[in-house]
């Protein structure tokens, strides 16, 4: 995971003007060389390369089109396509991350897709939250290539050594079974939880916020979390006390990262935690985790005012540059790629998610697939079953802070957070002074 840039509006601006003069000499010059036999301009990160590559050689034999793919790696990337689509290089589809999404539909790098039928009708298979987090300004802009979503994990062994049958349904619960296998003989900081400054804090802080019923805006964007009712307060309010009035959290949380967490799960040193869960293949590999098999998903605890599971989504997906979609050669071969890789090929399947899930573990945004049977064999190997993951990714909720200025927010948040992590500030006065960021950059 990453965020968009953090720079000023004023730099977004100029970007956004050069995008758009650079999309005109596309649309005029560039873009009329190509036509219903060019190739398909294909750029990524570096992931699930093998498997992509793969894909990419079936659309060339079902369809007689060639594809030109090209990836960089995570940490160049955004960097390398917003410098290729500024400077007019040929593109047609690229990935991107929803955290990008209103930045680059504001500078005019992203065609919507919402007069394509051909791809608005996969939209029927999608889990809601992946739909929406596509979504900026009432206009579509791409088709999902996975989505995922926080869960909440337990250690079965650590919590049947403390007598615990069930795991906990509420934050109040995981307090009460925390301090009751502390009391056993088990480990120190039962609740584990990566509270760093890292590109993860957001969704871990979403997740906390959504499972406590809350949001940080409104419907209109507008921020109400400093109200101490909307489930930003409470959230906060809970991890203080797990630090410092319960210790069920150790005090190092606030350095810890989603990597180093995921080592100490693994390892078998924590009975809870919130990780990503297309991570619960590698913490339930034997020869990675020590602790492979003991580790489960739940649903996620409920807050006090909740009234569901709730957690935090995201997605990544496949977008469609607005030089390929002016050309109607291009805009062909861009739909056809886009529905082979994001929906069904040619064979009528869901073929591409499915090998991203049972390959490298990346979860999908398409629904009828959890019925498959390799599916299913996939999560009951690594998961223990898939049941629980369904039930939880259909109340994942997009997470609503994303915006242009996202970045900026961001820094004040972080800071927010750590301020309250390490009992230098009340949980209300952050959420006021990232409430007030919000006001000043939303304008």
């Amino acid at each position: 995971m990453a965020f968009p840039d953090r720079s000023r509006i004023s730099r977004r601006s100029l970007l956004k003007a050069s995008a758009a003069g650079g999309l005109v000499a596309t649309t005029g010059g560039i873009s009329a060389t190509f036509g219903q036999g060019a190739p398909v301009n294909f750029t990524s990160w570096s992931a699930a390369v093998d498997q992509v590559r793969s894909h990419v050689s079936a659309f060339e034999r079902a369809t007689g089109l060639k594809v030109n793919y090209e990836n960089f790696p995570w940490a160049q990337y955004r960097t390398s396509v917003v410098t290729r689509l500024v400077g007019n290089a040929p593109m047609d589809v690229l990935w991107v991350s929803d955290a990008w999404l209103p930045e680059f539909a504001e500078a005019g790098w992203l065609a919507t897709i919402d007069d394509v039928p051909e791809l608005m009708k996969y939209n029927a298979d999608a889990a809601q939250f992946c739909t929406q987090s596509m979504v900026y300004k009432g206009k579509q802009y791409g088709l999902a290539y996975y989505g995922d979503h926080m869960s909440f994990i337990y250690n079965t062994e650590i919590l049947q050594k403390a007598g615990i049958t069930t795991p906990p349904t509420s934050w109040e619960e995981v307090v009460q079974q925390s301090l009751k296998i502390k009391q056993s003989g088990g480990p120190e900081f039962p609740m584990l939880m990566a509270l760093g400054i890292d590109t993860w804090l957001i969704e871990f802080m979403s997740a906390l916020v959504f499972a406590h019923g809350g949001r940080f805006v409104d419907a209109s964007g507008n921020a109400i979390m400093a109200d101490a009712n909307r489930g930003v307060v409470e959230a906060v309010s809970w991890v203080r006390e797990a630090i410092h009035t319960h210790k069920i959290v150790s005090p190092g949380a606030v350095e810890t990262t989603e990597i180093n967490a995921l080592r100490a799960m693994g390892a078998g040193q924590h009975a809870f935690a919130i990780v990503p869960t297309y991570r619960l293949r590698a913490l339930n590999d034997p020869s990675q985790a020590p602790a492979a098999g003991k580790l489960r998903p739940a649903l996620m605890p409920r807050g006090p005012r909740a009234t569901a599971s709730a957690t935090c989504g995201w997605i990544r997906f496949y977008g469609m540059t607005p030089g390929a979609k002016a050309n109607a050669g291009r805009r062909a071969n861009a739909v056809r790629f886009m529905e082979f890789f994001g929906g069904k090929d040619t064979t009528g399947s869901y073929t591409l998610q499915k090998l991203l899930l049972t390959d490298v573990g990346l979860p999908f945004c398409t629904t009828p697939l959890s019925a498959d049977p390799e599916v299913q064999a996939f999560w009951t190997r690594w998961a223990g079953g898939g049941d629980v993951i369904a039930q939880q990714a259909a109340t994942a909720v997009k997470k609503d802070v994303i915006a242009p200025w996202f970045g900026e927010w961001n820094e004040t948040a972080n800071a927010a957070w750590q301020s309250v992590f390490l009992n230098r500030a009340t949980p209300q006065a952050a959420a006021t002074a990232m409430a007030a960021k919000w006001k000043d950059l939303k304008g």
